[in-house]
């Protein structure tokens, strides 16, 4: 039997200090090479026109500048609609998005994982068959469907099929069914607790870690989408959108191109590490049976 030792007050396998070692220079070795690409995304934003198209290209910069951040503003200040327009249609349909999705995805997971009732089991199978599906095999009958109820050209047609992801019903669904007790939900229903109470109060504070994460993945993917078959008033399109349309400008707007995308990728970095603790919990919780 393998020797155990305490760590603050826990009992944990035993391991050589030779292995801490090792496996603290590998985790750092990693860590290094996955903030690679960042690093370089950020060191491009920082050099100047000549740096850029230097060959052979250096990875990290030797003369920063903030030209580009300058010549981006200055691009986008030139547009007949206004900077800030893209940027409150951006936050506008990734909040509502998010937080719509979330509600509506933990709501109907609650009711498949702990409600019995007639067709659940084969409501959930054709959700789990809808992962096969690519948004692009099922884009003519979404536009068909969004023409008929008049929101092409509007934010609903960004906000509205954003609630009905099924990945995140189906990663709430799977996480209540291991992490919510049955016992604990038959205890407030005895104690006279509603269902919606039940959900709220209980259910939803146990699996926290989850729809943070669900947070997450639906916000990072708002964010970053890009031109829509929905919207074609410029007024109503995105951030992303804009900023490549701006920045395709040619070798000269390169330098403006590297700025928007370290401000692209800001908001969802910044969101992750918020939320970091509870991504980690939920990943490591998801493969956990009692």
């Amino acid at each position: 039997m393998a020797r155990l030792r305490t760590r603050k007050h826990k009992v944990v396998l035993s391991r050589s200090a030779g292995g801490d070692v090792g496996i603290t220079i590998l985790l750092t070795l990693l860590g290094i090479f996955m903030v690679l690409p960042m690093v370089y995304v950020i060191s491009q934003s920082l050099k100047p026109l000549d740096e850029l198209w230097m060959y052979p290209p250096r990875f990290l910069v030797s003369q920063p500048t903030l030209n580009n951040f300058k010549d981006l503003f200055v691009l986008m200040n030139d547009s007949w609609v206004p900077f800030s327009r893209y940027i409150f249609n951006t936050l506008l349909t990734s909040i509502a998005g998010t937080f719509g999705h979330l509600f509506l995805a933990s709501m109907a997971a609650y009711a498949l994982a702990k409600i019995k009732f007639p067709g659940g089991k084969t409501i959930f199978k054709t959700i789990r068959t809808s992962l096969m599906f690519h948004s692009t095999v099922t884009a003519v009958t979404s536009f068909i469907i969004m023409s008929a109820l008049h929101m092409i050209d509007t934010y609903w047609a960004i906000i509205v099929p954003a609630w009905g992801y099924t990945l995140g019903l189906y990663l709430m669904k799977q996480f209540m069914d291991s992490a919510v007790p049955d016992t604990v939900l038959e205890s407030a229903r005895l104690d006279g607790a509603s269902e919606l109470r039940t959900y709220w109060t209980i259910a939803m504070p146990m699996v926290k870690p989850a729809w943070l994460t669900l947070i997450i993945y639906s916000f990072q993917n708002l964010w970053n989408a890009g031109a829509s078959i929905y919207i074609y008033s410029e007024q109503f399109k995105s951030f992303n959108y804009a900023i490549g349309q701006i920045t395709a400008g040619g070798i000269k707007r390169q330098g403006a191109s590297a700025a928007a995308t370290v401000l692209m990728m800001a908001v969802p970095i910044l969101v992750f590490i918020i939320t970091q603790s509870n991504i980690i919990e939920t990943m490591g919780s998801s493969g956990m049976k009692d």
